[in-house]
């Protein structure tokens, strides 16, 4: 019962969220969340930093994908200490590689990609999970089940990834094909949910030059099909069916990347096939062989009352709330953007 009231109210949030980003979003007041004066260029006039609610946007999703991990992993009777050091390896690992691998990609250097940072966690985490393993075993400490981290791991990536797609919409990213580009029948589905940019800061505008074109709402379908995947990659391991909910997140997440690439418009690379489509080929077939290959061990029960008592622990909240102002700030800066402030007296007030 825990654990289907658990399911519900997360299915409930996630879709509140989803339904009011995908209304709300793209409009303009949803890009710039703050502007920060930095140095003045008149008389009181200043030049500014943007604030972008695409940075609050995916920190919170980073955060909540977190809060899944933690949680499952918990649940699932993994020892907190060592978790916690593979944790801290990945995100030390997928922050910087979320813009090294656009850049590389791309040849942007002021941009970001999920799926790039999403890969490159895919292919660490079993030799984190190796390497603390055996640290561990050295220092005579419990170590990690690999199965059971790497299904906590899977869920939480792709709930990650698919709230994370909230923030390509605000900033106008990850845009879609023009709808009257489509055939029949996907213009007659998508036409009453399609997405229209019309500020010059968005992506779609500057880059794809679409202001005021309806569009695929390709962000929003990801955010969608990847935050449903998760929950019932959730149910499957609250069943203990551990490789069946890592399998069922990369099969769904990198499927639906190798279909979804092709209702895009922007950049993608210079191939017919992108970069980023045989990112999502490999995983799958990284994911299979390691089902086949990667034995199952011992786990214990999975009790949700231990992974929630993790979550009141006071260090655990207190570095999410840490982590959450650290990616924030990285990834909340805009260097695509800029602002220019002007201030002055209100006389009808004095």
């Amino acid at each position: 019962m825990t654990e289907t009231l658990f399911l519900a109210l997360s299915g409930t949030l996630f879709a509140l969220a989803i339904g009011l980003g995908w209304r709300l979003l793209p409009h303009d007041r949803f890009q710039v969340l703050a502007s920060l004066p930095l140095r003045p260029v008149g008389a009181n006039r200043w030049q500014g930093c943007n604030l972008t609610w695409y940075g609050a946007l995916l920190a919170s999703a980073a955060v909540m994908g977190l809060l899944f991990v933690l949680t499952l992993a918990a649940s699932g009777g993994v020892p907190a200490a060592p978790m916690l050091a593979v944790l801290l390896g990945l995100l030390v690992l997928c922050v910087p590689a979320s813009r090294l691998v656009a850049r590389v990609v791309e040849k942007k250097r002021h941009t970001f990609t999920i799926g790039g940072a999403f890969f490159c966690g895919l292919l660490a985490a079993l030799p984190l999970i190796l390497l603390v393993n055996g640290a561990c075993a050295r220092l005579g400490r419990p170590t990690l089940e690999p199965w059971v981290l790497l299904a906590a791991l899977a869920v939480g990536g792709v709930l990650g990834e698919g709230l994370g797609r909230l923030a390509c919409i605000s900033f106008g990213c990850c845009y879609g094909r023009p709808l009257d580009e489509c055939g029949h029948l996907t213009r007659a589905l998508l036409a009453p949910i399609g997405f229209v940019f019309s500020a010059s800061t968005r992506k779609a505008v500057y880059e794809g030059g679409l202001a005021g074109v309806r569009l695929v709402p390709v962000q929003g379908l990801t955010a969608a099909v990847l935050t449903i995947t998760a929950l019932v990659a959730t149910w499957l391991f609250f069943q203990e069916r551990y490789r069946a909910a890592f399998l069922l997140c990369l099969l769904a997440s990198q499927g639906w990347r190798v279909l979804s690439e092709r209702l895009r418009a922007d950049f993608r690379g210079y191939s017919m096939v992108s970069a980023y489509q045989k990112m999502g080929l490999a995983a799958v077939a990284y994911a299979l062989a390691l089902a086949w290959l990667l034995p199952a061990g011992p786990t214990n029960t999975v009790q949700l009352d231990r992974g929630l008592a993790l979550l009141a622990e006071p260090v655990v909240l207190i570095g999410l709330q840490l982590l959450w102002w650290l990616l924030f700030l990285r990834f909340g800066r805009s260097t695509v953007t800029e602002a220019t402030l002007d201030f002055a007296v209100r006389r009808d007030r004095i």
